[in-house]
């Protein structure tokens, strides 16, 4: 049913979380002339839209959405240039990210690397701005083409049009669920250029590693931290890390002088983790929700839990937080 608009269809299937949902409407797009029936739907029903890939971002916290789901399924990899020192690589929105990660690897293509075994897509990647040990999406964007679903115009998005944040872009704050994201470009370099500055890498990899040898040890670590989606559902880093004033961290670190911080260009980062670890809920289940044992920063379903069972538990983990520490959570995960 590719291309073809369907009714009343669950989208547990379509979440990493696992929560059922049904949507009014669904649609696969896997093919760009699909692109013209969600034109010519949405020109006459005008229902809400929401784009999903591989849902690994998503909290539905009700069991109906009342509008259009629209899948990304557009596939294909390409290289569009090259020099002596770099090259320009295009993937398409609905190519799994760890395959699109796995093919520049493969290719020794430097830069993409600490990004490996993230779930998703690579058109949802530049909507988080998605980042893991020291990398973000930001750092190797070259630019993205897509499509406004209301308009259908065309239009390539640099990056400063991205206006990419911790977690966070132009299409994630400014305009959600406006634009298919229809394929995202990155530079990457041909020449040896790792970023090993977290401890966790330099500990654990022997000197001058190689590329393969960067991507086998993230993967191992994230293995080994998060839960696996297709035994236990969860949507990865529930909350992001929050920023802090030189002020408050030296407070904390006169009260925990442990407390782990990240300096991250002018800005410091605590560990959100950390903190409800601290607050006493790494482990901690109620009913079917849960914060996972070996990573408090994420929380799970362990079964048949409700998206307003996730949100209650993140309500109470926020406050928590916020009484021990003074600091405010935020929620990294995107709510329907």
């Amino acid at each position: 049913m590719l291309g073809k608009i369907q009714t009343n269809v669950s989208l547990k299937p379509y979440n990493t979380f696992g929560i059922e949902c049904r949507s009014k409407y669904f649609v696969a797009i896997e093919r760009e002339r699909d692109v013209e029936a969600i034109f010519r739907f949405i020109s006459r029903e005008k229902p809400r839209h929401l784009v999903i890939g591989g849902g690994s971002n998503l909290l539905f916290k009700n069991d109906f959405f009342d509008g259009l789901t629209i899948h990304n399924r557009l596939k294909g990899i390409k290289l569009i240039s090259e020099n002596e020192h770099s090259v320009i690589i295009e993937a398409k929105g609905g190519e799994i990210w760890d395959d699109f990660v796995q093919f520049c690897v493969s290719r020794n293509y430097y830069g993409v690397e600490n990004l490996s075994l993230i779930p998703g897509t690579t058109g949802a990647a530049p909507v988080q701005n998605i980042g893991a040990y020291g990398v973000e999406l930001q750092d190797i964007f070259h630019s993205l083409t897509a499509l406004h679903l209301e308009t259908g115009e065309r239009k390539i998005f640099s990056k400063e049009d991205c206006l990419f944040g911790y977690r966070d872009s132009y299409f994630k704050s400014r305009e959600p669920d406006t634009y298919l994201i229809e394929s995202v470009r990155f530079r990457l370099s041909k020449t040896k250029k790792l970023s090993l500055d977290y401890a966790h890498l330099k500990e654990q990899l022997p000197e001058n590693p190689e590329l393969q040898e960067v991507r086998a040890l993230i993967i191992n670590i994230r293995r080994s931290k998060l839960p696996d989606t297709e035994v236990t559902g969860n949507a990865g880093s529930f909350f992001k890390n929050p920023f802090v004033s030189r002020e408050k961290l030296d407070e904390l670190r006169n009260l925990y002088p442990r407390i782990p911080f990240y300096v991250q260009g002018d800005k410091l980062k605590i560990a959100a983790g950390w903190l409800i670890e601290q607050a006493g809920w790494k482990g901690k289940r109620i009913g079917d929700a849960g914060v996972h044992g070996k990573q408090a920063l994420v929380l799970v379903n362990y079964g048949n839990s409700s998206g307003q069972d996730i949100l209650s538990l993140a309500s109470l983990i926020e406050n928590s937080v916020f009484q021990k520490f003074g600091l405010r959570l935020e929620r990294e995960v995107r709510v329907y």
